[in-house]
């Protein structure tokens, strides 16, 4: 419509005026279907490309945390084995020495006529004694205490009493000892009925 108009104008105008509006180019027509296809083509191929290439960095983004995490799970893990495995290694060793400990006490309970020799037996048992607490090693209470099967092995039963009522720890056989809470060796009592 526009190209009607103007050339009905360019029957007024002078020459040089229609020389002036033959140079400039007329509007261009709308594109066809065809050029409007080749033309959106390539936006079209870098927008898949762009879309491409975001899931692979998604997939290499969600691949590398889950590496992170596996990572900070086997060294947390590691830990643990490694502080278990060292507990347990000072478990076996303390239940070895814990006969000698035994052996010191029975010798420092004993009468005696040689009163340097129970000295030095004594003063031998307090030393032990200070370096197991230095090393977290501390006796299990069980006399007059409830009985606990996580605490105490029970070998006898004997009737209750005023003082000793059920289910309470009567006599101690054999002392026990908890390393940091872990029960090295559990304490052997009689309990009442």
């Amino acid at each position: 419509m526009a190209q009607k108009d103007l050339k009905e104008n360019e029957k007024d105008l002078t020459t040089e005026e229609q020389d002036n509006i033959d140079a400039v180019p007329e509007e261009q027509a709308e594109p066809t279907s065809t050029e409007t296809a080749a033309d959106t083509q390539p936006i079209n191929q870098a927008s898949e490309k762009e879309a491409a290439l975001q899931a692979e960095l998604d997939k290499t983004k969600d691949t590398l945390l889950r590496t992170a995490a596996e990572y900070d799970n086997y060294r947390k893990r590691a830990t643990k084995e490694k502080e278990a495995a060292f507990n347990n290694g000072m478990s076996h060793a303390i239940e070895k020495i814990l006969i000698i400990l035994d052996t010191l006490e029975m010798a420092a309970n004993a009468p005696t006529q040689d009163e340097e020799y129970k000295k030095g037996v004594s003063l031998t048992l307090d030393k032990s004694l200070t370096a197991f607490h230095s090393l977290g090693i501390c006796e299990i209470e069980a006399l007059g205490k409830p009985f606990s099967p996580d605490l105490h092995a029970a070998v006898m039963q004997e009737p209750a009493t005023e003082e000793f009522p059920s289910g309470t720890v009567i006599r101690v056989f054999q002392k026990g000892y908890q390393l940091n809470g872990r029960v090295i060796r559990h304490a052997t009592v009689v309990v009442a009925e």
